[in-house]
């Protein structure tokens, strides 16, 4: 056991509160008495206790993240950004991964008790309108990230202009028969992107939305995987050559992956058989030489972080929303269409 607070009382022949308002630099000791119990401290070694020390200020210097699917890239890169901002103001990161609906309300519940932590992340999860209620009551600091709630600090993306951009980028490439790949149907970044898509499809009249491919059964992940990737550009692969797709806008990076090596499987390639533009930018798409539109992920940990702690030292400050709209990085996969029909 280390030393103690008793134990420099001790050999400083001083009481315990004296020893205790030396350490917490009170005014009320005189500075003989603070040279002494100090010098006293120093030679037992003694190291402050920081479970106590976080107690008796009331602060657990610790942050929440509540976020699905931490092993997802997006997720990765966006922790990366908020453990900066922690590790340069000295914090602790309490991390819930949520695989399955019912851990949601068991993780929000676990934030709410006193001392827990002092302020909470909550990405891609859309936040129930009981918490919403509670923690308003409670004035708790909480940021949200990839989702927009008008009571709370907000900073996401907007997905139905980049999916937009994307599928006009395709457009602008001569493509007329362009399809989408994407996720579980159910879920936010699916149905904002397809929102996208579909409008750049609509102002081209004479331009085929050859459809829109998700998961056949609900996937891990949200279908945000390379497996669902894989499995899904499959399926496309079956339709007769004449409907096939010439380009396809993919939601996301990491299916992306997955779509290519369907490709190659099949003896086709990108861009020479099948452009492909997708979603994200993560850091694994520069070596894949993926066209995609580039999300300021680590930034949003970043700045969502900073913002956390200007809101834990004044919780009186007003929602702050912050919209970042996805920027093209052209890469090899998206060119024009082929100039004549791939038969496989």
């Amino acid at each position: 056991m280390g030393v103690t607070i008793y134990d420099i009382a001790r050999e400083a022949h001083v009481g315990v509160g004296t020893v205790s308002r030396v350490l917490n630099n009170h005014p009320s000791v005189s500075d003989s008495t603070r040279k002494h119990v100090l010098e006293v401290a120093s030679r037992l070694e003694y190291q402050p206790n920081a479970s106590a020390q976080r107690l008796a200020r009331r602060k657990s210097r610790t942050i929440t993240a509540i976020m699905p699917y931490i092993t997802n890239y997006f997720f990765v890169e966006l922790l990366g950004g908020i453990q900066d901002m922690l590790f340069e103001h000295d914090y602790d990161l309490l991390l819930y991964g949520v695989n399955h609906p019912r851990q949601i309300e068991v993780y929000l519940q676990r934030s709410l008790r006193a001392g827990h932590s002092d302020g909470m992340l909550i990405a891609s999860i859309d936040l129930p309108i009981d918490y919403t209620q509670k923690y308003l009551k409670k004035n708790f600091p909480i940021i949200l990230l990839d989702r927009f709630n008008e009571h709370f600090d907000s900073y996401f993306v907007e997905n139905i202009a980049g999916a937009r951009n994307a599928t006009e980028y395709l457009l602008s490439l001569g493509h007329e028969r362009i399809a989408m790949l994407t996720g579980n149907r159910d879920t936010a970044p699916s149905r904002e992107r397809a929102e996208g898509y579909l409008e750049a499809v609509a102002a081209h009249p004479a331009v085929t939305n050859a459809g829109i491919f998700h998961p056949v059964h609900e996937s891990k992940n949200d279908g945000y995987s390379k497996d669902a990737g894989y499995e899904v550009m499959k399926e496309m692969l079956r339709l007769p050559a004449a409907q096939r797709p010439t380009a396809v806008f993919v939601t996301s990076d990491i299916q992306a992956f997955g779509a290519m090596h369907a490709l190659k499987e099949s003896g086709m390639n990108c861009p020479e058989h099948m452009s492909l533009v997708s979603f994200d930018d993560i850091e694994l798409a520069h070596y894949y030489g993926l066209t995609t539109m580039h999300q300021p992920i680590r930034r949003l940990g970043v700045l969502a972080t900073e913002r956390l702690f200007a809101r834990m030292d004044d919780p009186t400050l007003d929602p702050q929303h912050r919209r970042f709209t996805p920027e093209l990085i052209i890469r090899q996969t998206a060119g024009p269409p082929p100039t004549r029909p791939i038969i496989t």
